[in-house]
């Protein structure tokens, strides 16, 4: 089987290229500067010229606060984009796995996760964005596409909230970090993980929405003590504030959870618990920032 991931230098795309490598699966990782998906044109030339049976985009326009004075560019790229891979796949015959978030959801829900058929209600720039995206794919390959929201990613490639806090635990006394916004940390890895075992499922009995993030839920707060626990300093050093102290152009959701139904109804376990990854993950990414350093 041939995949081909777009966004293959970001920090999922990357994960998702090693992942399959791993697999002993034939793999093209494109960035950007090989592959603009805003361009029709050159999307059906490299799907024609690679002919992969799966197509995995990992490109994206990320900048949510940027995103709310610059939405014309960033719905090319994360609603027109997609919605070019998905008619190219449907031209050449490939399936499509479009990688999307929890912002498209008004974040609000308060103590209920987002199951996957929830009606969206974006509000933010980015969040709309990313819904169109979501809407092109699936009308444009129906049952030949998944869509995979996501949330709070961090990884091992490429700046993350875990490897910020990691930094400021061996640079600052006392960190001051949000206690009112609720999400699910998520390792790329695990997502790269969930997105190879995915893809060759996709057709008339598995396809549509999926969530892809960590089971659980915590604050970024809690996140932050959990970073500083697990690399042996004081969680209390860790210090909770409101999102009023952070006051941002694109609002954040309050309560973005995101319930994960669907797998098991394909016959795939249910996500692990955030903990758990990032124990597993700490070791890496401190592994991989100290070799940025040298």
């Amino acid at each position: 089987m041939k995949w081909l991931v777009t966004g293959a230098g970001g920090m999922l795309g990357r994960d998702v290229v090693e992942e399959l490598t791993r697999r002993g699966e034939d793999v093209a990782g494109l960035d950007h500067a090989a592959l603009d998906i805003t361009r029709p044109e050159s999307v059906d030339r490299t799907l024609a010229a690679h002919r992969p049976d799966l197509v995995v985009n990992c490109a994206a326009y990320t900048a949510v606060d940027d995103a709310e004075t610059d939405e014309a560019r960033a719905l090319e790229i994360n609603g027109d984009g997609p919605g070019h891979l998905a008619r190219a796949c449907a031209a050449h015959d490939a399936r499509l796995v479009h990688v999307s978030t929890d912002y498209v959801f008004s974040g609000d829900a308060r103590t209920t996760p987002y199951p996957e058929n929830h009606e969206p209600a974006p509000r933010t720039a980015y969040g709309r964005t990313k819904l169109a995206g979501e809407r092109a794919v699936l009308q444009e390959l129906p049952g030949a596409s998944a869509v995979l929201r996501t949330a709070w990613l961090y990884g091992t490639h490429g700046r993350s909230f875990v490897r910020t806090m990691m930094d400021l635990e061996a640079g600052r006394p006392t960190v001051d970090v949000v206690d009112d916004q609720h999400g699910q940390p998520t390792w790329t890895a695990d997502v790269a993980h969930r997105i190879a075992d995915l893809g060759p499922r996709i057709g008339p009995a598995a396809h549509g929405v999926f969530h892809a993030t960590s089971a659980g839920e915590a604050t970024w707060y809690e996140l932050a003590r959990e970073v500083f626990r697990l690399v042996g300093a004081d969680p209390d050093r860790v210090r909770p504030t409101s999102s009023v102290a952070f006051v941002r152009p694109a609002p954040r959701p309050a309560y973005s959870v995101l319930a994960h139904g669907r797998w098991q109804d394909i016959g795939l376990p249910q996500p692990r618990d955030w903990r758990a990854a990032l124990t597993e993950a700490l070791p890496l990414i401190h592994k991989a920032s100290q070799g940025v350093r040298s």
